[in-house]
């Protein structure tokens, strides 16, 4: 096991937006469960809370610690793959592109992933990671199996038939209770998608919504705040053949324009605001239709190099058109200036207790602001109205609710607080995120 010690300097800890630092008194990077546990056991020995860390792409303080910190570099690679019981078996610290290029290369796909794929297995479960689906749920909903260290170094193995009360919650389990060192996806054949993606004014979006979401397996769209125009896309099933993006229009769209333009579009307008309702007109003609066929995981994520802040709130699905027209008009009647898309995709209701999908179809509504400028007031007003429909936020991006507030949009939030006062009496893996959304 390597260890580290750190203080106030060369180990300093940062999340992928730079807005979160943690400074823990030492980083452990286990290569193994056994590793981990006695890592768990010493530091609750000494007194010091525990967190583990991915890659770090929430944009909460979720897995900030000034104890000690776990970093799953060495926790990597896929365990096992039983293709009769249709799953695969990973260490927590595998890069989602690591398994899905596994996979791939076996034959086999996830059902569906979310929209990057530079997290770990771990730290994208236990934070709520979700793509969009008419029928397919989150990544946490695909789980069939995790193996978690708690808070003495013991290590459970949880399933639907093994642990079945601490597997329902500790797929997505924030760190509260335990680091989990192991997870057993559902996988499937591998299959291919076509991706139709096309513009479409916000009226003919909001208008079709039910039957857009209804007709297609993936639909999601993002809608350029100072505009009324939206880029949709919709992802299908099909027979084949595979017809990929070629390599050099895919460039100009997704390198070029997506990224490479789009940083430089967003720096000029945090330095000049008053050209940003301008610049979106610009930008929200850039990209124009196309399709394309390829593998799953190919056609769900896409990459992602604009630095930004998000924030993201799952509403009922029924209620979603009635809150992207109040965020529209609060945008219209104001003095913001928002030069990054609202993003908006579906989930269907799933069974994990945490889940910001639980027990209701969900409409995800996801707000963003170029890195390095302001967004308070941006946020606090789209807040605003996502309360107003008992929206949960996604438990990785930017929110303000407690645990007041979050016991009372979560039926089954007593239950989990239950189980992690009995895994945690002695909040070994608390930190002040958890103190807030959880309770002491």
């Amino acid at each position: 096991m390597t260890e580290t010690r750190t203080g106030r300097g060369s180990g300093t800890w940062r999340n992928w937006a730079g807005n979160v630092t943690a400074h823990p008194v030492r980083t452990v990077t286990p290569a193994s469960t056994e590793e981990l546990a006695a890592a768990v056991r010493a530091a609750a020995g000494e007194g010091l809370a525990v967190k583990a860390a991915g890659t770090g792409h929430s944009f909460t303080a979720v897995a900030a610690t000034d104890g000690v910190l776990i970093r799953p570099d060495r926790l990597t690679g896929v365990t096992g793959l039983d293709r009769a019981a249709g799953t695969v078996t990973v260490a927590a610290g595998t890069p989602l592109r690591r398994l899905n290029e596994t996979l791939s290369a076996h034959g086999l796909s996830l059902t569906n992933m979310g929209d990057i794929m530079v997290q770990t297995a771990a730290g994208a479960t236990s934070t709520g990671t979700h793509g969009t689906g008419r029928d397919s749920a989150s990544l946490a909903a695909q789980i069939r199996g995790l193996e978690l260290v708690t808070a003495d170094g013991s290590v459970l193995r949880c399933s639907a038939a093994e642990n079945p009360e601490v597997f329902a919650a500790a797929r997505l389990g924030l760190g509260a209770l335990g680091v989990v060192s192991s997870i057993t996806f559902a996988v499937e054949p591998e299959f291919l998608l076509t991706a139709r993606e096309e513009p479409m004014s916000f009226d003919r979006v909001t208008g079709s919504f039910d039957e857009l979401v209804a007709d297609n397996e993936h639909f999601e769209f993002y809608w350029f705040p100072h505009t009324d125009r939206c880029n949709t896309k919709r992802n299908n099933r099909t027979e084949g053949p595979a017809a990929p993006l070629g390599r050099v229009s895919g460039w100009i769209d997704d390198e070029l324009l997506s990224n490479g333009l789009f940083k430089v579009a967003c720096a000029l307008g945090r330095a000049v605001p008053a050209a940003i309702p301008g610049i979106a007109r610009v930008s929200s003609r850039a990209l124009s239709g196309r399709t394309y066929t390829d593998i799953p995981y190919k056609v769900f994520t896409s990459p992602r190099r604009v630095r930004f802040l998000e924030m993201e709130y799952a509403v009922p699905r029924e209620a979603a058109v009635e809150v992207l027209r109040e965020l529209k008009a609060t945008v219209e009647r104001s003095d913001l200036r928002v030069s990054f898309p609202v993003e908006v995709r579906t989930a269907p209701a799933d069974d994990v207790p945490l889940s910001t999908a639980y027990g209701r179809d969900s409409a995800y509504i996801a707000v963003h602001m170029y890195q390095g400028t302001p967004h308070q007031a941006y946020f606090t007003a789209v807040e605003r109205i996502m309360t107003a429909h008992e929206g949960r936020p996604h438990w990785g991006k930017l929110h303000s609710r407690d645990a007041a507030y979050l016991s009372g949009v979560y039926p089954r939030y007593g239950e989990f607080t239950a189980l992690r006062d009995r895994l945690d009496p002695g909040r070994v893996f608390g930190n002040d995120y958890l103190r807030r959304v959880l309770g002491a």
